[in-house]
C-alpha cells in the first residue's frame, strides 16, 4: 500500500494488518459517531470474535477510538488516539467478549453516552476492504452502510407517517433511493430508514423533526471515501 496509509501510520503496534481490523475499525466508529449525531462523552466498545482476539496487535483499539473522535483512515493522529481521547475528555472502555455468540467475525457493540444525557447502543460490523455496516440501533434491526446520505427516524407507529415524511422530501426535490420501516409493536414505536441521493437541507430535517409523534430524526451523510 502507498505511503500515508493507516497501515504505515500504525506500524509497529500491528501484526498482520488487515483492512477489516484497521481501516474497517476506523470507518465503523466513524459510522457509529454519525448515527449518534451528538457529541459522545463516553463509549464502551464491546468486541466480538476476531476483533476480541486480536484487537491490540492489529491496532483495532486505536482505530475505534480515533474513529469515534472523528478522524479518518489516513489521519496521522490515529497513532496518538489514546492520548487524544484523554485530552478531549472522551471516556472509553474496551471489553473483549470471548464467549459463544452469533455475531459476524469483526463485530463491535458501541454503548454510547451522549452529551445530551441520552444513551445509544449501536451494533456494527467490518466486512473487509474497509466496508462496514450497522445492523442494530437500540435493538432495532437496520442496515446502514454509510454509502449514501441516510435519514433515520424513530416515531410513534400510526397511519400516514411515511406520507408526511416523503412529502417533505419531495417538496425539496430530494430523491429517495430506498425506504424501509419496521416496528416493535403495533401502535407503539416504529422506525424508518431512508437512503437519499443527496443530503437534504437542514430546514427539511427540522420540518420532519417537527411532525407530531416523531421522537428522533437524524440525517447522516455518507462516509468519506
Amino acid at each position: 500500500m502507498s505511503g500515508g496509509s493507516l497501515f504505515d501510520i500504525v506500524g509497529p503496534i500491528m501484526v498482520g494488518p488487515s483492512s477489516s481490523h484497521t481501516a474497517g475499525a476506523v470507518r465503523l466508529a466513524n459510522l457509529a459517531r454519525l448515527v449518534a449525531d451528538q457529541p459522545i462523552q463516553e463509549v464502551e466498545f464491546v468486541l466480538y470474535n476476531s476483533f476480541a482476539q486480536t484487537y491490540q496487535g492489529h491496532g483495532t483499539d486505536r482505530g475505534l477510538i480515533a474513529g469515534i473522535l472523528g478522524y479518518g483512515v489516513n489521519d496521522e493522529r490515529i497513532r496518538d488516539a489514546f492520548a487524544l481521547a484523554e485530552a478531549q475528555g472522551l471516556q472509553y472502555t474496551i471489553t473483549p467478549f470471548l464467549g459463544a455468540n452469533n455475531y459476524s467475525p469483526n463485530t463491535v457493540v458501541f454503548n454510547l453516552r451522549l452529551q445530551n444525557g441520552q444513551t445509544l447502543t449501536v451494533v456494527g460490523h467490518s466486512i473487509g476492504g474497509g466496508k462496514v455496516y450497522v445492523s442494530k440501533i437500540d435493538g432495532h434491526n437496520v442496515n446502514i452502510r454509510g454509502e449514501m446520505p441516510t435519514l433515520i427516524l424513530f416515531y410513534k407507529d400510526q397511519p400516514g407517517m411515511i406520507w408526511q415524511v416523503t412529502k417533505i422530501l419531495a417538496e425539496q426535490q430530494i430523491n429517495i433511493a430506498t425506504l424501509t420501516c419496521n416496528r416493535n409493536q403495533r401502535g407503539v414505536e416504529a422506525f424508518m430508514i431512508i437512503t437519499l441521493d443527496s443530503m437534504p437541507p437542514s430546514e427539511a430535517v427540522a420540518a420532519i423533526q417537527s411532525i407530531p409523534d416523531i421522537y428522533t430524526a437524524r440525517c447522516i451523510d455518507k462516509l468519506p471515501a
